[in-house]
């Protein structure tokens, strides 16, 4: 314990100070969790802020390694959302209080793509007398695609890395033009300089990843002051390259359980930065989310994509909650939040606090 406690009561953390706590166990790993916990509150709050989310197309032009949803995947059923359906989705968010909502899709680019976004979010801006916060998670695109957007009344935008080390990086990737390194970087250093709130992610327990790698991803997150994360647990899916690696991975109680370290640790890190408890948490442990609120996670995104696309948004196996409809799912979210002792921020945006003072 006395080790864990000189390493938590430093200001700023080396990577090996990382790397130990990701090995915390018992009283060492209750500790950590204790003080990401008591950063938590008083920086951000018991505050739960609310993004539904809408899957609005799993049309994708990318091929990575991991994701269910690759583009050459055949067994995907393909679907895109009406603009129509996307609204209405938006309008039971702001009706419900949410506040925000995140538009996700495939990575596609070109100008109707551009100019279809652009198009939805002046819509959903009338629809709700510009009360509703939207975040983007629509992938690479140009800068002057993401000025357009931002100029249309978007303010965050999550780019997820998967990992900030260039080598894993093309383990999870093929190694070319359509899938670069550099590019990835470069597109959320112009979501920074254009002034969304600036979102990315990594996975956890890849094959092939090191607690030294994952101790850089956090150490990168901070370095570029991110604004907003979204971590998850390493899940695969049966219908990707990846999967013939499934052997060698962590267990997911492990996967599981490194995933909420990297959370409070991150948390202790970058103390008033907004964290996304994943759903693929759950997809492990049932109360999963709720256990990522109580060692620092402060966003939960609801999904409201209409109930008969959702099982075919899945970038991995066994996803939870895709026979919810969006009221089921609000009222699971309200218990769920309650028993993790925190209170919904229903009509709050959720800004991120340090977007605000930097």
């Amino acid at each position: 314990m006395q080790h864990i406690a000189a390493i938590l009561s430093k200001e700023n953390f080396t990577k090996e100070d990382i790397i130990e706590l990701l090995k915390a166990e018992g009283d060492d790993k209750l500790h950590l969790f204790e003080k990401a916990l008591d950063v938590k509150q008083k920086n951000v709050q018991n505050k739960v802020y609310f993004r539904g989310l809408i899957e609005f197309s799993n049309i994708c032009s990318k091929d990575c390694l991991y994701c269910g949803i690759r583009k050459s995947n055949p067994a995907v059923r393909r679907y895109n959302l009406s603009d129509d359906e996307i609204l209405d989705a938006a309008r039971f968010a702001y009706e419900s209080d949410y506040a925000s909502i995140v538009l996700q899709s495939g990575e596609l680019s070109g100008k109707q793509f551009t100019k279809r976004i652009s198009k939805l979010l002046d819509q959903i801006m009338k629809l709700s007398d510009n009360k509703l916060r939207v975040t983007l998670s629509c992938g690479e695109q140009s800068a002057e695609t993401y000025k357009e957007w931002f100029d249309h009344g978007a303010t965050r935008y999550l780019l997820r890395i998967e990992s900030s080390n260039r080598d894993l990086y093309y383990k999870l990737h093929p190694h070319d033009d359509k899938h670069s390194f550099d590019t990835r970087i470069s597109c959320l250093q112009a979501i920074k300089s254009i002034g969304y709130q600036t979102g990315t992610g990594v996975m956890i327990g890849l094959p092939f990843q090191t607690l030294e790698e994952m101790a850089n991803d956090l150490l990168w997150m901070k370095s570029i002051e991110i604004d907003m994360v979204g971590m998850g647990p390493y899940l695969e899916h049966v219908d990707t390259p990846l999967y013939q690696f499934r052997n060698d991975l962590l267990p997911v109680v492990t996967r599981f359980d490194l995933t909420l370290k990297m959370i409070a640790i991150l948390r202790i890190m970058m103390k008033n930065i907004n964290i996304a408890a994943s759903t693929a948490l759950q997809s492990i442990d049932k109360l999963g989310r709720e256990k990522a609120i109580k060692i620092g996670a402060n966003i939960i995104m609801p999904n409201i994509t209409p109930g008969q696309y959702r099982d075919d948004y899945r970038l991995y196996d066994n996803k939870p909650c895709t026979d919810e409809n969006p009221e089921d799912c609000k009222s699971c979210l309200e218990i769920r939040i309650a028993l993790a002792n925190n209170d919904i921020a229903y009509g709050e945006w959720g800004d991120s606090i340090h977007y605000k003072q930097s």
